[in-house]
C-alpha cells in the first residue's frame, strides 16, 4: 500500500494515489476485489454479500446510508457506501483483513 497518511479532525487515514481525483484518460491503475478460491472479481455488492454470507458475515440494516456487515464469532464490523460506484481500495483492503486468504486486491 501506497499513498499519504492524513490527519483531519482527529482521525488518521491513508489516502492512496493523492490528487488522482484530478487524472485524466486511462494511466490511472483501478483496483479490484477478488474473491480468490474462484478468483472472481467482486463486480456488485449482490455478489459480495453472497461472498461473505458464506463466510458467516451477517448484514446490518441501523444505517441507511451504509451497507454493513457483523460477523458474531468476531468484533469485526466491515462498513461500505451504499452505492457501489464510492467503493474504493480502503474499503477493498478492509474486506481483505478481515477475511485472510478470502479476498486479495489487485490492479486491473
Amino acid at each position: 500500500m501506497s499513498g499519504v497518511w492524513v490527519f483531519k479532525n482527529g482521525v488518521v487515514r491513508l489516502v492512496e494515489n493523492p490528487g488522482a481525483d484530478s487524472l485524466q484518460g486511462s494511466n490511472a491503475k483501478r483496483k479490484v476485489l477478488v474473491h480468490t478460491p474462484t478468483n472472481e472479481v467482486i463486480t456488485s455488492y449482490a455478489v459480495l454479500e453472497r461472498k461473505l454470507s458464506s463466510l458467516g458475515w451477517e448484514r446490518y440494516y441501523d444505517d441507511p446510508d451504509l451497507l454493513q456487515f457483523h460477523k458474531r464469532s468476531t468484533v469485526h464490523l466491515i462498513s461500505l457506501p451504499k452505492d457501489f460506484n464510492k467503493f474504493k481500495s480502503m474499503h477493498m483492503f478492509d474486506i481483505v483483513v478481515k477475511n485472510r486468504n478470502i479476498f486479495e486486491v489487485r490492479d486491473m
